[in-house]
């Protein structure tokens, strides 16, 4: 059954911003925000929405999370140490509020849309004043304004989740980089994973309203866009524009950007048009993050990952076919129920076969609401550590295998600003995306310049500016 997707209306958006203004004039306002992100790049770019949100009602961001009158904390359920943590964190301002009963403390995000997550929160956290979910993030000036006006908790999840709210103000976090969400949700339901339970089902915003987006970024003077979506590959699969995801990389090319990134990509939706795409458009950085997760055929069965070992590395020769200096990133978790030391053993030739520039690695853990969350063959702690440290220790020479070839080199490098290391040397990130340090001057952040590559470490490269 095919799950509605809402796109908030225009008169919806305003009226929010109705109650902002309510906000804003009022004498018990906060005047101060602070927001405590968790997760994923697609939770980062809600944060600057929040902040957007926040600002639009006259408040101005604290330094520290102690010195400001609400602290939202935007939640990530992805792992369950994740969700020990915020929750952990919540409680560590209960302290906080009892010497400044006035503290609002917010909860939003991926956690709050779990199912029984709002029943937990009224029954074990009383301090929380304002909780709602990833879906009805853009009524926080409406939830903003009861809390005030009421003096009471407001804790709002509808289930809303999949929503598409256009024409939210944002605070961005970098003048040189931003994110642009494209889609949300996921239809994959992968057996470990609770995204589509907590974010919705696919829906992809109007090509139009991302291009107009892109358009403003460059006259702002952002340098870089990342296109953000769960599984960006099945961008307008449901929709009735007709534009692909390789068709939207190329309306988003021509706005002026000079570098477009984007994630994450399903192995099972990756087209021989969007790679295509990605060899012709020079503006598309040679970079793409195509999560594996397990190098076993059966594993990825349990998975339900829809997709083999071998059309996993058909893809990846043909993207190599067409890319050869293409860098390729993953993910991968071990000890995933059942998985055997051979099913392991295939995960680490699949690696060596790859040879990915970096990995995320994961020790498998259960979330309640998968599928995998039920299975049998849990994995004892002690071989699931011994699995992930040769996994990683395999990744990391690699890696230092990668790097240590580019010697001699030129990368283009995107200037961030300056190394945390040495003041005296900038940092950015080459196409390829690994970070670059080099001397030079304050006159080159925000520039994609060429850098020849000198020296590597464990995951940085060391390099020289052109001349």
């Amino acid at each position: 059954m095919r799950e509605e997707i809402i796109r908030i209306s225009e008169d919806e958006i305003a009226r929010q911003r109705e109650f902002a203004q309510k906000v804003r004039f009022h004498p018990d306002r906060p005047k101060t925000y602070f927001i405590v992100t968790y997760g994923c790049q697609m939770n980062a770019h809600d944060s600057e929405t929040l902040a957007g949100m926040l600002e639009d009602m006259g408040l101005t961001a604290a330094a520290e999370k102690t010195q400001a009158d609400i602290v939202l904390h935007n939640t990530c359920c992805i792992r369950d140490n994740a969700e020990r943590k915020a929750l952990g964190n919540v409680t560590w301002l209960k302290e906080i509020k009892k010497d400044r009963p006035e503290l609002l403390i917010g909860v939003c995000g991926c956690m709050i849309q779990q199912a029984e997550m709002a029943n937990k929160l009224l029954k074990q956290y009383p301090f929380i004043d304002l909780a709602f979910g990833t879906g009805n993030l853009y009524r926080l000036p409406e939830y903003l304004l009861e809390a005030i006006e009421n003096k009471d908790r407001v804790i709002r999840v509808d289930r809303e989740a999949s929503t598409v709210a256009e024409g939210l103000p944002v605070r961005r976090e970098n003048d040189i980089k931003a994110y642009i969400t494209v889609m949300y949700g996921c239809n994959n339901y992968c057996s470990y994973c609770i995204v589509p339970y907590v974010r919705g089902r696919e829906r992809s915003r109007l090509s139009d309203d991302i291009v107009r987006e892109a358009e403003l970024l460059v006259q702002s003077g952002v340098k870089e866009i990342m296109l953000l979506g769960q599984n960006v590959n099945s961008y307008g699969l449901d929709s009735a524009e007709g534009v692909s995801f390789a068709k939207l990389l190329r309306r988003v090319s021509r706005t002026g950007i000079e570098r477009l990134r984007f994630m994450t990509s399903h192995p099972k939706d990756l087209s021989d048009e969007l790679i295509d795409e990605m060899a012709c458009n020079p503006v598309i950085a040679p970079h793409l993050h195509l999560p594996v997760q397990s190098g076993n055929d059966r594993i990825l069965r349990e998975m339900n990952r829809r997709y083999t070992r071998e059309h996993y590395l058909q893809r990846v020769q043909a993207l190599r076919s067409a890319m050869p200096d293409i860098g390729l990133t993953t993910d991968l978790i071990v000890a995933f129920p059942g998985e055997t030391e051979q099913e392991f053993q295939d995960t680490l030739s699949l690696v060596e076969e790859v040879r990915y520039d970096s990995a995320y690695t994961f020790i498998y853990s259960p979330r309640k609401g998968t599928r995998a969350a039920d299975m049998p063959g849990k994995i004892d702690a002690a071989v699931a550590s011994e699995r992930i440290e040769r996994l990683i220790a395999a990744q990391e020479r690699i890696t230092g295998e990668i790097l240590s070839g580019m010697h001699g080199q030129t990368a283009q490098v995107l200037v961030e600003g300056t190394s945390r290391r040495r003041e005296t040397q900038l940092t950015g990130k080459s196409g390829r995306n690994i970070n670059v340090n080099f001397t030079g001057d304050a006159s080159d952040i925000g520039k994609i310049i060429p850098i020849r590559i000198t020296g590597a470490g464990s995951n940085t490269l060391r390099g020289e500016k052109e001349e």
